[in-house]
């Protein structure tokens, strides 16, 4: 079977409802790691928590561990924009971490890291594409990722504004920076689960459905893989 590695922040519950109890449980040090069948895949799923730091040892870890050929996340987010603010289901198309800031030493724009042409990394266009021929409404739209819950809708504008960014959360730019270094390809599947004027009391009641609809759109790519 081929092997994929799924990295979760805080929805596992949602994982859990859809399948159930796990074929083998992991206990490696600090990482627990629940192994499901699902179609082609055998799917290697570590619930990393929250933030950046976390996430992105989280994933090089399945790379290095279990020699996964791709990296798949999903998670709630938070909207950037009144389009995304009606609970929109969307693929990750580019990610920004915005709190990188090399502009003092390099002649480079906030949040770029020096390695790239521009502030923004790149998911797969493959696993884009092979998404959206199995939910063709999918949404293609670029992350602002920073180790901070954005609930105010001053700073969620401002995120749009000046990095042109369509949601955010907490994780993504770990784990696709750490992919793209890898050359291992990476899908993340993000729900809307705040709009650009809500918050923390937003996330809170939506979180469950979110991750639902997140992990649905997830299980029928692999299964259409």
């Amino acid at each position: 079977m081929k092997r994929a590695g799924m990295i979760v922040a805080v929805e596992m519950a949602a994982l859990q409802r859809r399948y159930g109890e796990p074929r083998e449980t992991i206990q490696d040090g600090v990482y627990t790691v629940m192994v499901y069948p699902v179609g082609e895949y055998e799917l290697y799923v570590l619930s990393s928590g929250v933030g950046e730091i976390a996430a992105a040892a989280g994933t090089q870890y399945l790379i290095t561990k279990y020699n996964v050929e791709l990296i798949l996340n999903f998670g709630v987010v938070g909207a950037l924009t009144e389009e995304m603010s009606e609970k929109k289901i969307c693929i990750v198309k580019e990610v920004c971490h915005y709190p990188f800031d090399l502009t003092e030493i390099d002649d480079v724009e906030q949040g770029r890291y020096t390695e790239f042409p521009d502030r923004y990394i790149q998911t797969t266009p493959e696993l884009i594409a092979r998404a959206q021929e199995v939910y063709p409404d999918l949404t293609a739209v670029r992350c602002a990722s920073g180790d901070r819950f954005v609930g105010n809708e001053k700073d969620k504008r401002y995120l749009h504004d000046e990095f042109g960014a369509d949601i955010c959360e907490m994780e993504a730019a770990g784990i696709i920076l750490t992919c793209v270094r890898n050359h291992i390809p990476v899908m993340s599947i993000k729900m809307v689960s705040d709009s650009v004027h809500g918050g923390a009391d937003e996330f809170r009641e939506t979180l469950d459905e979110a991750s639902d609809a997140c992990v649905h759109v997830l299980d029928q790519i692999l299964l259409n893989a």
